[in-house]
This record gives structure tokens, sequence and C-alpha cells, in this order.
């Protein structure tokens, strides 16, 4: 396969699942990437964690449920003690509340584990440059499964939050909760893409947002987007 930059530094990732099969399954995947390299492997949480500090990866793949300390407990702490380092939650659900706690533990993405090989490169590359992902497709079933958790916010505070945004920013912000990817933002307001990332930077830095999927979130929380029916 092709790569965005054979010369680049290689993006360095763990692969944690307690099954053998898919653990392989991934690693050969990913290393038919010029820049990806897969530093190691863990069958549950606990040794997920271990592995990280001991190897210092760019991207973890943690599936959710695993024995022991799971997917959720290790992102927790891997959050708390390599905040540099980007979890990416794979799982077989795509209704897993096990898999939204995790992105309420600080992963940076949410993928199920039939996404295609070619996806599945994507989302590392993203998540390696800071990014987050939240695949449209998913984004609708996972906020039907985070609203029972969510405490909605008051119109003072909706208003108190939105008020630091430009309005091209509440804007970029509305799609960002729909679960569009810069580059779709850029198309549907007209905008270049350098141009959205800005904008999505200040989003949020004024918001006091770690990452993309917390900014989903925030923007059911303050009702500016509504899940499909509403």
């Amino acid at each position: 396969m092709t790569t965005p930059d054979a010369h680049a530094a290689r993006i360095r990732v763990l692969i944690a699942d307690d099954q053998e099969l898919v653990r392989y399954g991934l690693r050969l995947v990913l290393e038919a990437e010029n820049d990806i390299h897969v530093v190691g492997e863990a069958s549950d949480g606990a040794s997920a964690v271990d592995a990280a500090i001991a190897l210092g990866p760019d991207v973890i793949l943690m599936d959710v449920r695993m024995p022991g300390k799971d997917g959720i407990e290790a992102t927790r702490d891997l959050s708390a003690r390599l905040p540099h380092t980007r979890v990416l939650v794979l799982t077989t659900y795509d209704l897993d509340e096990f898999a939204f706690g995790a992105l309420q533990a600080g992963a940076a993405g949410f993928l199920l584990k039939n996404t295609r090989p070619a996806e599945l490169v994507a989302a590392i590359r993203t998540v390696a440059t800071g990014d987050a992902v939240v695949a449209p497709r998913i984004t609708s079933k996972l906020i039907e499964v985070a609203l029972p958790h969510l405490a909605p916010r008051t119109h003072q505070a909706r208003d108190d939050a939105l008020s630091v945004l430009t309005d091209r920013e509440r804007d970029v912000f509305v799609h960002i909760g729909r679960g569009l990817t810069n580059t779709e933002i850029a198309r549907a307001m007209h905008l270049s893409e350098s141009t959205v990332k800005a904008h999505f930077g200040r989003i949020l830095v004024k918001l006091d947002l770690p990452h993309r999927v917390q900014a989903v979130i925030l923007a059911y929380e303050l009702g500016v987007v509504r899940p499909t029916g509403q």
C-alpha cells in the first residue's frame, strides 16, 4: 500500500485485544503500511497500560471488553499517565455503552471491528496527528447510547458557552456535533479545509475541550444538535 509520506516518522502502534486472532489480523493490516510500526501487543487492560508505559506508542488500538482491567479502565489510566498517547477504541457493537464510557475516559476515537482496513489505517493517522475520529455513521448511534448519561445544560449555561464563539465558529461547532469531518465541513460551508481546521482549533481552546469526541458530546449537551427523530 502507499502512504502519505514514506519518509515521515512512523506511527508507533500498540494493539490491545484479548483475542489473539484479532491481534494477528490487525498486525497484518498495519504492517503493510510503511508509515506504521506495531511496537507491541497486550491481551488485557492491565498489560496494555504496562506495555504503553514501557514502549511509548503514539496510538493504542484498545478493545473495550477484556478480562480483568477492561478497555475503559485502561483508557482512563492512560489518559492520566500518558496524555499524549492516543487511544482508538475498537468494539464489535455499535451500540455499546462500554465504548461510550471509553470515550468519556479520554479515548480519541471509536471504530467498529468490521471497519474496512483502509478506514482503520486512516483513523490511526488521524488520531496520531492529534485529531479524533467519530465516524458520522456511528455518531447518531453513539449519542443514542450516551443521552441517558449526559447532563443537559440550562439555557443560561448554553448561552454562556456559545457566547465565546463567533457566528462562524458556532456553525462549525454544529457540523462537528453532527459528526462531519473537517473535509466535509469545508465542503458544506464552502471554506478551505485549512480555514475549518483553524476554526476547529479555536473552538477547542475556547470551550476547553481536549479533542473532537468531547466536542460532539458537548454539542448534544448544549442542545445545538439533537438526536435523529427529535
